[in-house]
Protein backbone atom coordinates (compact mmCIF):
# COMPACT_ATOMS: atom_id res chain seq x y z
CA UNK A 1 0.00 0.00 0.00
CA UNK A 2 2.80 2.48 0.88
CA UNK A 3 4.62 1.35 -2.28
CA UNK A 4 1.78 2.19 -4.48
CA UNK A 5 1.16 5.62 -2.60
CA UNK A 6 4.82 6.52 -3.21
CA UNK A 7 4.64 5.84 -6.78
CA UNK A 8 1.05 7.69 -7.45
CA UNK A 9 2.62 10.75 -5.24
CA UNK A 10 5.85 10.60 -7.77
CA UNK A 11 3.18 10.43 -10.95
CA UNK A 12 1.44 13.33 -9.77
CA UNK A 13 4.64 14.93 -9.57
CA UNK A 14 5.83 14.18 -13.00
CA UNK A 15 2.28 14.84 -14.74
CA UNK A 16 2.30 18.10 -12.93
CA UNK A 17 5.81 18.78 -14.94
CA UNK A 18 5.05 18.24 -17.65
CA UNK A 19 1.96 20.15 -17.69
CA UNK A 20 4.21 23.07 -16.44
CA UNK A 21 6.52 22.67 -19.18
CA UNK A 22 3.81 22.03 -21.28
CA UNK A 23 2.27 25.40 -20.63
CA UNK A 24 5.64 27.32 -20.76
CA UNK A 25 6.21 25.58 -24.22
CA UNK A 26 2.62 27.01 -25.81
CA UNK A 27 2.94 30.01 -24.18
CA UNK A 28 6.86 30.66 -26.22
CA UNK A 29 4.92 29.30 -29.26
CA UNK A 30 2.20 31.65 -29.24
CA UNK A 31 4.80 34.99 -29.00
CA UNK A 32 5.28 36.46 -32.89
CA UNK A 33 9.14 36.31 -33.49
CA UNK A 34 10.68 39.14 -35.18
CA UNK A 35 13.92 39.32 -36.22
CA UNK A 36 15.49 43.19 -36.00
CA UNK A 37 18.75 44.59 -38.18
CA UNK A 38 20.49 47.08 -36.62
CA UNK A 39 22.61 49.00 -38.99
CA UNK A 40 25.51 49.32 -36.01
CA UNK A 41 25.44 48.91 -32.44
CA UNK A 42 25.79 51.95 -30.57
CA UNK A 43 24.81 54.01 -27.15
CA UNK A 44 23.20 56.09 -29.52
CA UNK A 45 20.08 53.49 -29.47
CA UNK A 46 19.63 52.63 -25.66
CA UNK A 47 15.84 52.81 -25.99
CA UNK A 48 15.76 49.92 -28.06
CA UNK A 49 18.40 47.79 -25.47
CA UNK A 50 15.96 49.11 -23.11
CA UNK A 51 12.85 47.27 -24.88
CA UNK A 52 14.30 44.02 -24.89
CA UNK A 53 15.91 44.08 -21.35
CA UNK A 54 12.97 45.67 -19.54
CA UNK A 55 10.40 42.88 -21.43
CA UNK A 56 8.46 45.56 -23.21
CA UNK A 57 8.53 43.61 -26.44
CA UNK A 58 7.77 40.18 -24.37
CA UNK A 59 4.71 41.97 -22.59
CA UNK A 60 3.49 42.75 -26.20
CA UNK A 61 3.49 38.96 -26.79
CA UNK A 62 6.72 39.68 -28.96
CA UNK A 63 9.92 37.37 -29.16
CA UNK A 64 12.75 39.74 -30.86
CA UNK A 65 15.60 38.83 -32.03
CA UNK A 66 18.18 41.39 -32.90
CA UNK A 67 20.89 40.88 -35.20
CA UNK A 68 23.57 43.67 -35.90
CA UNK A 69 23.90 44.23 -39.78
CA UNK A 70 26.98 46.57 -39.93
CA UNK A 71 26.01 49.73 -42.77
CA UNK A 72 23.19 51.52 -44.21
CA UNK A 73 23.71 49.09 -47.39
CA UNK A 74 24.02 45.38 -45.85
CA UNK A 75 20.77 46.26 -43.25
CA UNK A 76 18.69 47.36 -46.16
CA UNK A 77 19.93 44.54 -48.27
CA UNK A 78 18.98 42.16 -45.65
CA UNK A 79 15.26 44.25 -45.12
CA UNK A 80 15.04 43.54 -48.89
CA UNK A 81 15.80 39.51 -49.10
CA UNK A 82 13.54 38.87 -45.79
CA UNK A 83 16.90 38.17 -44.15
CA UNK A 84 15.56 40.77 -41.32
CA UNK A 85 11.77 41.74 -40.59
CA UNK A 86 12.42 44.97 -39.57
CA UNK A 87 15.24 47.50 -40.14
CA UNK A 88 16.94 50.18 -37.36
CA UNK A 89 18.46 52.28 -40.06
CA UNK A 90 18.69 56.08 -41.00
CA UNK A 91 15.24 56.78 -43.03
CA UNK A 92 17.83 58.02 -46.44
CA UNK A 93 18.05 54.38 -46.69
CA UNK A 94 14.07 54.37 -47.83
CA UNK A 95 14.63 57.15 -50.18
CA UNK A 96 16.86 56.08 -51.97
CA UNK A 97 15.20 52.47 -52.21
CA UNK A 98 11.85 54.21 -53.50
CA UNK A 99 13.92 56.51 -55.77
CA UNK A 100 15.63 53.57 -57.84
CA UNK A 101 12.04 52.02 -58.21
CA UNK A 102 10.16 49.81 -56.18
CA UNK A 103 6.52 47.84 -56.06
CA UNK A 104 6.93 47.46 -52.12
CA UNK A 105 8.89 50.37 -50.63
CA UNK A 106 10.50 50.63 -47.20
CA UNK A 107 8.25 52.62 -44.62
CA UNK A 108 8.86 54.16 -41.42
CA UNK A 109 6.78 53.77 -39.03
CA UNK A 110 8.55 54.37 -35.52
CA UNK A 111 11.55 56.85 -34.73
CA UNK A 112 14.22 55.96 -32.42
CA UNK A 113 16.81 59.03 -32.28
CA UNK A 114 15.89 62.51 -33.51
CA UNK A 115 18.92 64.21 -34.07
CA UNK A 116 22.91 63.49 -35.16
CA UNK A 117 24.54 61.49 -33.19
CA UNK A 118 28.35 62.33 -34.10
CA UNK A 119 30.25 64.54 -31.88
CA UNK A 120 33.32 66.81 -33.69
CA UNK A 121 36.57 65.46 -31.96
CA UNK A 122 39.68 67.40 -32.06
CA UNK A 123 43.32 66.52 -30.88
CA UNK A 124 43.75 69.41 -28.64
CA UNK A 125 40.76 70.25 -25.74
CA UNK A 126 39.60 73.66 -26.36
CA UNK A 127 36.95 75.33 -24.28
CA UNK A 128 37.19 78.57 -26.55
CA UNK A 129 36.36 76.50 -29.59
CA UNK A 130 34.40 78.50 -32.44
CA UNK A 131 33.53 75.85 -35.70
CA UNK A 132 35.36 78.61 -38.26
CA UNK A 133 38.54 77.24 -36.63
CA UNK A 134 38.03 74.28 -38.85
CA UNK A 135 38.69 76.09 -41.83
CA UNK A 136 41.81 75.09 -43.39
CA UNK A 137 42.14 72.11 -41.19
CA UNK A 138 41.37 67.90 -42.48
CA UNK A 139 38.78 66.64 -41.54
CA UNK A 140 38.07 63.71 -41.22
CA UNK A 141 34.68 62.51 -42.22
CA UNK A 142 32.35 59.89 -42.39
CA UNK A 143 30.98 57.74 -45.59
CA UNK A 144 29.79 59.79 -48.79
CA UNK A 145 26.12 59.80 -49.19
CA UNK A 146 25.79 58.35 -45.34
CA UNK A 147 23.60 60.34 -42.46
CA UNK A 148 26.29 61.33 -40.45
CA UNK A 149 28.36 62.85 -43.42
CA UNK A 150 25.25 64.61 -44.64
CA UNK A 151 23.73 66.05 -41.46
CA UNK A 152 27.57 66.95 -40.53
CA UNK A 153 28.01 68.77 -43.94
CA UNK A 154 24.49 70.32 -43.21
CA UNK A 155 25.21 71.78 -40.03
CA UNK A 156 28.99 72.99 -41.78
CA UNK A 157 27.03 74.98 -43.89
CA UNK A 158 24.50 76.45 -41.77
CA UNK A 159 27.74 77.88 -39.84
CA UNK A 160 28.83 78.66 -42.47
CA UNK A 161 32.03 76.36 -43.67
CA UNK A 162 31.60 75.43 -47.43
CA UNK A 163 33.28 71.17 -46.42
CA UNK A 164 34.41 70.69 -49.99
CA UNK A 165 36.03 74.27 -50.25
CA UNK A 166 37.21 75.31 -47.10
CA UNK A 167 38.59 71.83 -45.76
CA UNK A 168 40.67 69.15 -46.47
CA UNK A 169 37.61 66.84 -46.35
CA UNK A 170 38.56 62.60 -45.84
CA UNK A 171 35.42 60.44 -46.76
CA UNK A 172 37.62 57.06 -47.84
CA UNK A 173 37.64 55.47 -44.91
CA UNK A 174 35.46 52.55 -43.69
CA UNK A 175 33.33 53.54 -40.89
CA UNK A 176 34.57 50.71 -38.37
CA UNK A 177 38.07 52.06 -39.53
CA UNK A 178 37.58 55.59 -38.97
CA UNK A 179 38.54 56.19 -35.12
CA UNK A 180 41.82 53.98 -35.83
CA UNK A 181 42.78 55.98 -38.68
CA UNK A 182 42.15 59.17 -36.41
CA UNK A 183 44.29 57.93 -33.17
CA UNK A 184 46.76 57.16 -35.34
CA UNK A 185 47.31 60.36 -36.98
CA UNK A 186 44.84 60.39 -39.69
CA UNK A 187 43.29 64.25 -39.57
CA UNK A 188 43.00 67.03 -37.33
CA UNK A 189 39.51 66.47 -36.51
CA UNK A 190 37.19 63.79 -36.53
CA UNK A 191 33.78 62.73 -36.64
CA UNK A 192 32.98 60.11 -34.25
CA UNK A 193 29.72 58.69 -32.47
CA UNK A 194 29.48 58.28 -28.80
CA UNK A 195 31.17 55.93 -26.59
CA UNK A 196 34.07 56.07 -28.67
CA UNK A 197 34.09 59.75 -28.98
CA UNK A 198 33.91 59.50 -24.67
CA UNK A 199 36.61 56.91 -24.53
CA UNK A 200 39.10 59.13 -26.45
CA UNK A 201 38.89 61.51 -24.19
CA UNK A 202 39.31 59.50 -21.28
CA UNK A 203 41.80 57.87 -23.17
CA UNK A 204 43.39 61.13 -24.26
CA UNK A 205 43.35 60.61 -28.14
CA UNK A 206 41.08 63.21 -28.75
CA UNK A 207 38.71 65.70 -26.66
CA UNK A 208 34.87 66.44 -28.05
CA UNK A 209 34.64 70.43 -29.11
CA UNK A 210 30.92 70.58 -30.36
CA UNK A 211 27.71 68.85 -31.46
CA UNK A 212 26.53 67.86 -34.78
CA UNK A 213 23.21 66.87 -33.51
CA UNK A 214 23.05 70.22 -31.67
CA UNK A 215 23.42 72.36 -35.01
CA UNK A 216 21.73 69.96 -37.46
CA UNK A 217 18.44 70.20 -36.20
CA UNK A 218 15.64 67.20 -35.78
CA UNK A 219 15.75 64.56 -38.05
CA UNK A 220 14.48 61.02 -38.52
CA UNK A 221 17.79 60.11 -38.23
CA UNK A 222 17.18 56.08 -36.95
CA UNK A 223 14.19 54.69 -37.74
CA UNK A 224 12.31 51.22 -37.32
CA UNK A 225 11.00 50.40 -40.61
CA UNK A 226 9.59 47.37 -42.80
CA UNK A 227 8.56 46.47 -46.11
CA UNK A 228 4.77 47.81 -47.31
CA UNK A 229 3.95 43.92 -47.75
CA UNK A 230 5.49 43.00 -44.27
CA UNK A 231 3.58 45.84 -42.21
CA UNK A 232 0.26 44.94 -44.48
CA UNK A 233 0.25 41.62 -43.36
CA UNK A 234 1.24 42.10 -40.01
CA UNK A 235 -0.46 45.26 -38.56
CA UNK A 236 -0.77 43.97 -35.18
CA UNK A 237 3.11 42.37 -34.64
CA UNK A 238 4.01 46.30 -36.02
CA UNK A 239 1.62 47.86 -33.36
CA UNK A 240 2.92 45.81 -30.48
CA UNK A 241 6.37 46.38 -31.68
CA UNK A 242 5.76 50.41 -31.66
CA UNK A 243 3.84 50.26 -28.50
CA UNK A 244 7.26 48.42 -26.50
CA UNK A 245 9.22 51.09 -28.29
CA UNK A 246 7.39 53.90 -26.68
CA UNK A 247 7.56 52.02 -23.41
CA UNK A 248 11.45 52.05 -23.20
CA UNK A 249 11.08 55.58 -24.65
CA UNK A 250 9.25 57.08 -21.91
CA UNK A 251 11.33 54.60 -19.29
CA UNK A 252 14.85 56.32 -20.73
CA UNK A 253 12.71 59.98 -21.00
CA UNK A 254 12.26 59.29 -16.92
CA UNK A 255 15.20 57.68 -15.73
CA UNK A 256 19.13 58.64 -14.88
CA UNK A 257 21.49 58.00 -17.33
CA UNK A 258 22.94 56.11 -14.41
CA UNK A 259 19.83 53.95 -14.63
CA UNK A 260 20.04 53.31 -18.15
CA UNK A 261 23.73 52.54 -18.31
CA UNK A 262 23.02 49.60 -16.10
CA UNK A 263 20.21 48.39 -18.47
CA UNK A 264 22.03 48.73 -21.53
CA UNK A 265 25.83 47.04 -20.21
CA UNK A 266 25.41 44.06 -21.54
CA UNK A 267 25.22 45.24 -24.86
CA UNK A 268 28.69 46.97 -24.37
CA UNK A 269 30.62 44.84 -22.00
CA UNK A 270 33.72 46.09 -23.04
CA UNK A 271 33.08 49.75 -22.09
CA UNK A 272 33.57 50.78 -18.70
CA UNK A 273 30.81 51.73 -17.03
CA UNK A 274 31.55 55.52 -16.47
CA UNK A 275 32.18 55.86 -19.83
CA UNK A 276 28.52 54.72 -20.76
CA UNK A 277 27.20 57.01 -18.56
CA UNK A 278 28.90 60.00 -19.62
CA UNK A 279 27.77 58.83 -23.50
CA UNK A 280 24.17 58.59 -22.41
CA UNK A 281 24.33 62.11 -20.44
CA UNK A 282 25.42 63.69 -23.47
CA UNK A 283 23.34 61.92 -25.73
CA UNK A 284 20.28 62.60 -23.10
CA UNK A 285 21.32 66.48 -23.04
CA UNK A 286 20.97 67.57 -26.26
CA UNK A 287 17.65 65.34 -27.18
CA UNK A 288 19.24 62.96 -29.38
CA UNK A 289 16.03 59.81 -28.12
CA UNK A 290 12.90 60.57 -29.47
CA UNK A 291 10.31 60.64 -26.78
CA UNK A 292 7.83 59.52 -29.14
CA UNK A 293 7.69 57.73 -31.98
CA UNK A 294 5.94 59.63 -34.81
CA UNK A 295 8.02 60.62 -37.58
CA UNK A 296 6.45 64.30 -37.91
CA UNK A 297 6.40 65.81 -40.96
CA UNK A 298 9.00 68.81 -40.01
CA UNK A 299 11.61 66.58 -39.45
CA UNK A 300 11.11 64.82 -42.62
CA UNK A 301 11.06 67.89 -44.67
CA UNK A 302 14.45 68.42 -42.59
CA UNK A 303 15.62 65.38 -43.59
CA UNK A 304 15.33 66.42 -47.05
CA UNK A 305 16.85 69.54 -46.78
CA UNK A 306 19.90 67.23 -45.95
CA UNK A 307 19.87 64.97 -48.23
CA UNK A 308 19.12 68.08 -50.79
CA UNK A 309 22.22 69.87 -50.08
CA UNK A 310 24.72 66.68 -50.14
CA UNK A 311 23.46 66.62 -54.18
CA UNK A 312 22.21 62.74 -53.28
CA UNK A 313 18.36 63.30 -53.31
CA UNK A 314 16.80 63.28 -57.15
CA UNK A 315 13.38 64.19 -56.07
CA UNK A 316 12.00 65.10 -52.93
CA UNK A 317 10.09 62.19 -51.84
CA UNK A 318 7.44 63.70 -49.42
CA UNK A 319 6.08 62.34 -45.67
CA UNK A 320 3.29 60.51 -46.55
CA UNK A 321 4.72 58.38 -49.42
CA UNK A 322 7.36 56.26 -47.09
CA UNK A 323 5.89 57.19 -43.67
CA UNK A 324 3.22 56.12 -42.06
CA UNK A 325 2.67 57.47 -38.36
CA UNK A 326 -1.01 55.71 -37.43
CA UNK A 327 0.93 52.37 -35.48
CA UNK A 328 3.07 55.62 -33.31
CA UNK A 329 0.04 57.80 -32.63
CA UNK A 330 -1.79 55.12 -31.21
CA UNK A 331 0.95 53.99 -28.70
CA UNK A 332 1.16 57.43 -27.58
CA UNK A 333 -2.64 57.23 -26.87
Amino acid sequence: MKRRIITALLLAVVLTITAVLAGCGKGDSEKTKVRIGEVTRSLFYAPQYVAVEKGYFTEEGLDVKLTTTPGGDKTMTALLSNVIDVALVGSETSIYVYQQGTDDPVINFAQLTQTDGTFLVAREADSAFDWNTLKGKTFLGQRKGGMPQMAGEFALKKLGIDPQADLELIQNVDFANIPAAFASGTGDYVQLFEPTASIFEKEGKGHVVASFGTESGHLPYTVFMAKQSYIKKNEKTIQSFTNAVHKAQLWVKDNSAEAIADVVLPYFENVDRDILISSIDRYKQQGSFATDPIVDESEWNNLLDVITTAGELEKRTEHDVLVDTSFAEKSIK
